[in-house]
């Protein structure tokens, strides 16, 4: 068979094949789903961590320094992912996707971005500046968004990964993307359903709210602030 028509067939197959669904209780691994149309719906708090302005930095730094600063950024965020609850299913060059479940899955990603953010400026880059005299300053967002998700394998055997098809993933990614001043944004859904202790700091609302134009003005918040680690 030509590779043209096993193109076909599996494009066909995929098409053509009735889903299997059902509700997951806990965050899939590769081993939990099926190469078909089989797939697990998961209400999840999806947040991505991401290294800002990387093109910038593998241009006009070292490969070296370049290396070492992504390492720093994605040991951090997933460690404070996993501290969180949080469980890691995908890295991304310079960005990592953290998946939180449970009645505390917004409060958790939330704490958790706060906690990436003191990690990059009271670790990482005091660390850096120790280590190098240079005048790069480490800058991230942490997007974060919460909806039901549904789960499936994609790629071929040996080759594949999960992904996460709904609202949360795409959004999440999307607010990982705006401006880095504000290190961390969150929509609409999360800000409503976490816990006071990641809303406010003395009394005082730590999220700014802003209208987000490219999806429909859909309430989202950013933050500047950081959660002390001990």
């Amino acid at each position: 068979m030509g590779l043209k028509a096993d193109l076909e067939n599996e494009v066909k197959k995929i098409y053509s094949s009735t889903w299997q669904r059902r509700n997951g209780q806990i965050v899939p691994e590769d081993t939990n789903l099926r190469s078909g149309n089989d797939a697990v719906d998961l209400e999840a708090t999806i947040l991505y961590a991401d290294l800002d302005e990387s093109t910038k930095l593998v241009d006009n730094y070292k490969d070296e320094f370049a290396a070492e600063n992504y390492k720093t950024f994605l040991q951090c965020a997933t460690k404070i992912i996993r501290s969180e609850g949080g469980h890691i299913r995908s890295f991304d060059g310079d960005r990592v996707m953290g998946i939180y479940i449970g009645n505390s899955k917004n409060t958790s990603a939330v704490r958790s971005g706060l906690k990436i953010n003191y990690a990059v400026k009271k670790i990482i880059q005091p660390r850096m500046n120790a280590q190098y005299n240079t005048k790069y300053i480490m800058k991230h967002v942490t997007g974060i968004d919460s909806t039901k998700v549904m789960v499936a394998k994609a790629g071929i055997r040996n080759s594949n990964d999960l992904v996460w098809i709904g609202k949360a993933a795409n959004h999440a990614a999307k607010l990982s993307a705006l401006s880095a001043d504000y290190p961390t944004w969150i929509s609409d859904k999360v800000y409503d359903n976490m816990h006071d202790s990641v809303k406010y700091a003395d009394e005082k609302n730590m999220w700014g709210q802003r209208e987000w134009a490219a999806q429909k003005n859909r309430r989202i918040y950013r933050s500047t602030y950081w959660w002390s680690i001990d």
